[in-house]
Order: structure tokens, then sequence, then C-alpha cells
């Protein structure tokens, strides 16, 4: 027996080398450095569990050099196997350039309703190139403790928000919006596309821009920015100066009653001890309204074209669109709202009153995330710069439309037979 047991351990051995040969491992692409142990720790040791053959490795890059240095490694052939895509443009110039497998016919695909699919398709819905994953939300933060003192009602109505910020603005010590404009993009992402959906109707006067039916320089846009104006009153003194971890901080600390922002924040807010938080959506207009919220399709996850595991991949891709993997990332991934069709049970309260927003709120995405950045060079920062300067008191409202309206005026215009509405998921 013993001269048999030095035989069996060679094969045994071979065994389990060929099998370590035939492991495949997949590197994920993406600009969420912050997600690293979420994916980590709690995503793919599930995926591993299950599919003991392929490693899945997230390999993020720092947020502000993504896009470009994804494009030098696609060009290179250094990319990896699976890429995370931002919404709309940026991923489909990755497609027409051909990094990007199609994905039609994936069975996956079937999980996602057409509205959470339009902004990784083409611009006719033909192909399909990236898994739709998450979208993200906007809303008004608010300290429970600071409006009981106050005496404060969570406002429904814009009179009702106004009068709330003048009795907050009133009481030493306090600021009634955190909201700063150094880092520009907060004065649009977070300010102008989430309280601007009540003005000009959200998705109905968005699909007029891009039809070509409606301009920037039309009343409701500009009632828009008139409201930007307002609210510069209600924002802390310096607050050209400061930046979004600077008014994260203010309204984390209880220094301002109210913040515009979106569902990521949650986990950073609940950091902090002795914050009572609330959420409640922009106000509408004219009691009685219907809200408008800004429900932004925000991640998707697509294959390159050059990957040597692709069948691996669409298995990955898969296993994203099951009804495990949605339940487990929409309570890991606190604050962003799987896309996939199957019920979900959020624990965080606040991501489950945001979500109930879907429900009882139109939605729509924003303004000009899609088609309308095709209208010249960095128009998504002309964006950002436009609303930091109506908030800036340095910009009117008719003067941000117009600049506006001539620097999207070369976007491609939209055919009605290709449209698809935004979620309503």
């Amino acid at each position: 027996m013993r001269a048999l047991r030095f035989p069996i351990f060679l094969i045994l051995m071979s065994l389990a080398l060929c099998s370590v040969a035939r492991a495949q491992t997949l590197v994920i692409e993406s600009w969420r450095t912050e997600d690293q142990a979420l994916w980590d720790n709690v995503l793919l040791p599930v995926f591993h569990r299950q599919h003991p053959g392929i490693t899945v490795k997230f390999s993020p890059t720092a947020r502000a050099l993504y896009d470009q240095t994804l494009a030098t490694r696609l060009e290179t052939g250094s990319a990896g196997d699976l890429i995370s895509c931002r919404p709309f443009d940026a991923s489909l110039a990755l497609y027409t350039q051909g990094h990007l497998q199609a994905l039609d016919g994936l069975p996956a695909l079937r999980h996602f309703p057409a509205s959470s699919r339009i902004a990784w398709q083409t611009d006719d819905g033909r192909n399909t190139f990236c898994l739709p994953l998450a979208s993200v939300m906007h809303g008004i933060y608010y300290n429970k403790a600071i409006f009981r003192r106050l005496g404060l009602d969570v406002p429904g109505d814009r009179a009702q928000w106004f009068s709330a910020m003048r009795t907050v603005q009133q009481t030493p010590g306090l600021t009634a919006l955190a909201l700063g404009t150094a880092d520009r993009w907060e004065s649009h992402q977070l300010l102008f596309t989430s309280i601007g959906p009540t003005e000009w109707d959200g998705e109905r006067g968005r699909q007029a821009l891009l039809r070509g039916e409606a301009r920037l320089t039309d009343p409701p846009f500009l009632a828009a920015w008139t409201t930007l104006q307002r609210l510069s009153e209600m924002l802390p003194h310096g607050y050209q100066a400061m930046g979004y971890e600077d008014m994260i901080d203010l309204f984390g600390r209880g220094l301002a009653a109210m913040r515009p922002g979106g569902s990521w924040e949650i986990p950073q807010l609940r950091s902090y001890r002795y914050l009572e938080l609330g959420v409640f959506p922009p106000p509408v207009r004219t009691p009685g309204d219907t809200c408008q919220v800004s429900d932004h399709l925000d991640i998707g996850i697509g294959i390159n074209a050059r990957s040597a595991h692709a069948e691996q991949a669409r298995l990955f891709l898969e296993w994203l669109a099951s009804a495990e993997f949605t339940q487990l990332y929409a309570n890991a991934a606190v604050g962003f709202y799987p896309l996939a069709d199957h019920p979900v049970t959020l624990g965080d309260p606040l991501a489950r009153e945001m979500m109930t927003w879907r429900q009882r709120c139109r939605t729509t995405i924003r303004l000009n995330a899609q088609r309308l950045n095709r209208g010249a060079a960095d128009i998504e920062e002309t964006f950002w710069t436009v609303n930091a300067m109506v908030l800036n008191r340095q910009l009117s409202p008719l003067a941000a439309g117009i600049r506006l309206q001539k620097a999207t005026a070369g976007a491609p215009a939209r055919h009605a037979e290709s449209e698809k509405p935004a979620p309503k998921t």
C-alpha cells in the first residue's frame, strides 16, 4: 500500500495544477475607488463561492483619471475584461470605437426594462453595450433636530420651503442650505438638475429639448435659474470658496438645516453620530402638484471587446442580473438603486424612503446627460460653470440660458421614433 501512495499523490497534484491552470481571472475597471472593500469583502466572495473556476478582481482608477486612463488601456490592449460604464455618451463613444462588446442576445438583459437600458444603447436602441447596474436619486436632506427646535414642518411646496429656510437664516449660528460653489459640479448635479425638473416638467421638458421643440431660453428653464438665484440667499457666508466636503461637514455637524444631495451620500452622512437625518423630494411649485425627482442612470458594466475571457465575463454579467446580486447590492451599496426588475427589501430607512419616490413622483434624469452633451466640447463642465456663476450672482438667468443654448445647439436632434422615456422603475 505504501508503494501506491506516492503515484496517487502525484496524480492529485497534477489534477490540482490543471485546475489552477484552467481558472480564469477577470479584472473590473472602475472609477469608484471607494467601492474597493464593497467588492472585495461583500460582493465578489459570493460569486467566487458559486464559480470557483473564475476569479474576479476589482481594480479601480482615481475618478479624475479614469476616462483618460481607461481609453489608453483599451487602445494598448491592457484594460481589464469588465468595464464600468458611465451613462450615455462616454460609453457610447467606447462602443463606436470598437472597445465594448455588443450584449444583444444576452439573457441577462431581459431583467432590465427599456427605460434603464437607454443609457447604454445606441441612439436607435438597436444595440446594448453595457448591462445597467444602478441609479442614484436626488433630494433635500434635513436635520430633524433643527426642524423640531424651530417648529418647522417638512415642506411640500416651494412657498413652504422658502419660508422654512428664512426661519433658519434668522437663527444665529445656523445656515439654511449647505451648498458651495467652489467645486462647481454641485451647483449643477446636486441643485439645478434636482430642483429644475419641477420647473420644466421633468421628462416632458427634457424630451422637448431633445426633439428641438424647446430651448434653454424658454421660460421654464429660465425659472429654474431664477430659483437658483433666490437660493443663493440661503447659502452660508463665504459659500463661493467652499467645496463638496466642506458642505457635507457643515451639514453633518449640525450647522445647516438642509442640504441638496444625492442618495450616494447616505453612508457618509450616517457617519456623523449626532445627525438625525431626514429627506424630502424637491418641493413642488404649487400645492397638489406631482413631485418631480431625478432618478439618474449612473453605472453600467460592459465587456472589453479584446477580453480573452469573454465567456466568463458574460457569465459574470448574468450573475449581476440575478435576484441574489440585486438584493445583495441594494443593501451593501446604500444609496445606489439596482436597475434590474427584481423586487428588493432595503434595510436603510432613508434609502427606503427615497425609493418610494419612484411610485409617488414623476422621474427623470439629469437634463443634459443624453445627447445634449454633444453640442460642444466640455459641455458638462460648461453647465457646472454656468450654474455656479448664477449662484454666485455673476450671471443672470437669461444670460445662463443664452450661453447654454448656444453651447448645446450642435447636439444631434433626437428622432421621435427612437425615443424611450427615462426610468419609472
